[in-house]
């Protein structure tokens, strides 16, 4: 691995500079950089496109396998395609950090497509941190798109965030749900400058009694624009609730069109949406603390996006 990869890992991986345990595949520049199954945990190269194969046995309890993708310079466009199989039972955690790095002219790009299929009552934690580091000219894009499905009382939260220097993204999250099955996803986002950020989540409840939590923070700053787009549809019995709240900062600007569809007598909706600047009071506050303008403008902007 080189020095840049090294610099991303600590970022988005949560590595500390030692060996990864357990399993992992590190993808450094469209290539792989590193690699280990576990004795529950299988990684595989696909044999008919670029990406993985990860079958997770039922017995993996407790256990987590890391896939982070680098990308460490311009001229770099990378895709990746990486399917989940999940056995009934298996508990694990994923976790899949992007970063992208340019300090040229030349745009740096990563498109991973991550398709998950969760067997009857398994549970998949799944962590996603995207960065854009460097100071070049050339853009810096991160387009996932995540495929979902869950058999009856599957359970998949998702944990997605990305925070800083990503010029470009399209976020697509599709998913198809069993009877009892439950999907948890909490994305956090921020954007800056002239960055755009698009936000799609599209979730259908096909098993009885099966439930979405889908709660999205983000703060839009300098001239940066995000667009954020929900559809919920509830074909039998089931619950689903979409809240999306933003933070304007400077010039930056929210669209929010959250979309609920009621196929069953007995689906129960819900969806939440508010857009607005940080209250005066709550500066006021934060600065009889002894913080100025900027930093109380950050304390508030970072407990917004932990909430």
């Amino acid at each position: 691995m080189n020095e840049k990869t090294k610099e991303i890992l600590r970022i988005v991986s949560e590595w500390n500079g030692g060996d990864f345990k357990g399993a992992f595949n590190i993808r450094e520049d469209g290539q792989c950089a590193g690699r280990q199954s576990s004795e529950n945990i299988r990684i595989e190269s696909k044999k008919d496109a670029p990406g993985l194969e990860i079958y997770i046995s039922g017995k993996a309890r407790g256990e987590t396998v890391y896939i982070p993708a680098c990308v460490t310079h311009g001229d770099i466009d990378d895709l990746v395609y990486n399917d989940f199989f999940v056995e009934p039972g298996a508990d694990v955690t994923v976790v899949a950090g992007c970063g992208v790095h340019t300090d040229d002219g030349h745009d740096a790009r990563h498109n991973g497509i991550h398709r998950f299929f969760l067997g009857k009552g398994s549970h998949v934690l799944y962590k996603e941190k995207h960065i854009g580091t460097g100071t070049g000219k050339g853009l810096k894009r991160i387009d996932p798109v995540t495929d979902c499905e869950l058999d009856d009382d599957a359970v998949l939260e998702m944990d997605t965030i990305q925070i800083s220097g990503v010029d470009s993204t399209t976020r697509k999250t599709n998913a198809k749900l069993g009877a009892r099955a439950k999907l948890i996803i909490h994305e956090r986002l921020m954007t800056d400058g002239n960055e755009t950020a698009k936000t799609e989540f599209n979730v259908e409840m096909n098993g009885e009694d099966s439930g979405v939590d889908l709660v999205s923070r983000s703060v839009a700053k300098g001239e940066s624009y995000q667009d954020y787009h929900s559809v919920i549809k509830g074909n039998c019995r089931c619950t689903g609730h979409s809240e999306c709240d933003a933070i304007l900062v400077g010039n930056g600007r929210v669209n929010a069109a959250p979309e609920l569809f009621a196929g069953d007598i007995d689906a129960s909706l819900i969806h939440e949406a508010a857009i607005g600047k940080i209250a005066g009071e709550q500066i006021i506050k934060l600065k009889t603390l002894g913080l100025d303008d900027e930093e109380a403008e950050k304390k508030i902007i970072e407990g917004f996006l932990r909430g």
